[in-house]
């Protein structure tokens, strides 16, 4: 007989996968190694992605200064394409990349062995170095409808980091700098097989995720998203289709759940995948960034507003550190809140600001 949970039992298993109960984690690292990965998006309306994620995990404990410290001195994470990941996970990430660019990438690689060699030998004579110092001598240039057209440099360098040749070494401000990969990761990596990599990677996937629904399917952003064929089949009372939960979250499920209030980051990965937020949560959101002001409905980056085992509405708010606040533009209730949901974001909207180091406005 199928195992069937109850919809607070699925979500509180999606919320403890994600670190986002009352236990908080202990270290950052600590934290990535669960989540498996940071996303990495320079949108700074309230902060980095990055910093987002794991200031909701670790709170007032986390700095920015603890990101840049793990990537650029301890090297125990590292930056892969527009990922942070772990480095003792690097090994599992490069046995995959390859094999998930474009064909027509490939292609282009191929048709610029030459451009190719001198990013590589240039590197080797002169790396780290940012992008914009390196020659373009490309002999087919990149043809692309998005910003990426003609910029042939970084569209090359982006490639061979994610076939493994080049590696992100740090930051110079906001650029990102380049070197050869074994300068970078550790001189003892061996790689698994793609298999191995996979299963891996899929296993690693549903404990961070709790649940998730079986089979694999790619996201906009080239992540791999789905428990595959691992996991227990379960059903969940009110929602259609099979899901799969991981083993040891359905365990814990005997422990008693200790719930918090948190802001997300909308790249937050309890509502990264938006049809397993809406099955799971009943959470509809849209990152509304891209569209008219006249046309949003919650704000040009609004945060989701995580309470106990619920997504309960959105943030629109926008720090200005010029003028040392946090303003708050609009809290959407997606249902009437209790009095004790509305404190608690209160409490959780100033332990932001605090971290910001604002105050508090509401225009």
């Amino acid at each position: 007989m199928t195992l069937t949970l109850a919809p607070e039992q699925a979500r509180r298993i999606a919320v403890r996968a994600q670190l986002l109960d009352a236990r908080r984690p202990v270290s950052l690292v600590a934290t990535v190694d669960q989540l498996t990965l940071l996303q990495i998006d320079p949108t700074k309306a309230i902060a980095p992605s990055a910093d987002l994620v794991a200031w909701s995990r670790l709170g007032d404990a986390y700095d920015h200064s603890d990101l840049t410290f793990a990537l650029e001195q301890e090297r125990s994470l590292v930056e892969f394409s527009s990922f942070i990941v772990p480095m003792d996970e690097i090994e599992t990430v490069l046995a995959l990349s390859p094999g998930r660019i474009h064909p027509t990438a490939v292609e282009w690689v191929e048709a610029n062995k030459r451009f190719r060699t001198q990013i590589l030998d240039r590197l080797r004579a002169d790396g780290p170095l940012v992008a914009g110092e390196i020659e373009d001598t490309s002999e087919v240039p990149w043809a692309s409808t998005g910003w990426t057209n003609d910029k042939n440099v970084l569209r090359m360098i982006e490639l061979l980091n994610r076939m493994g040749e080049v590696a992100i070494a740090g930051r110079r401000g906001k650029l990102r700098t380049w070197d050869l990969a074994e300068r970078v990761y550790p001189s003892d990596l061996r790689l698994p097989s793609p298999e191995e990599a996979l299963k891996v990677e899929t296993v690693r996937r549903l404990a961070s995720l709790g649940i998730a629904r079986p089979g694999r399917k790619e996201s906009s952003g080239g992540e791999m998203l789905g428990a595959g064929d691992i996991g227990v089949p379960c059903t969940v009372t009110g929602v259609d289709g099979e899901w799969r939960v991981d083993p040891e979250a359905l365990a814990a499920l005997e422990d008693e759940f200790a719930p918090r209030t948190a802001l997300l980051s909308p790249f937050d990965r309890l509502v990264y995948d938006r049809d397993r937020a809406l099955d799971l949560f009943g959470f509809e959101y849209v990152l509304e960034m891209y569209k008219p002001a006249t046309k949003r409905r919650w704000g040009y980056f609004a945060l989701p507003i995580l309470h106990g085992e619920r997504l309960v509405g959105k943030l629109d708010a926008k720090v200005d550190h010029k003028s040392g606040l946090l303003n708050v533009f609009a809290v959407h209730e997606d249902f009437p809140w209790t009095p004790e949901i509305g404190d608690a974001v209160d409490a959780e909207i100033e332990a932001l600001a605090t971290w910001l180091g604002v105050d508090v406005t509401h225009p």
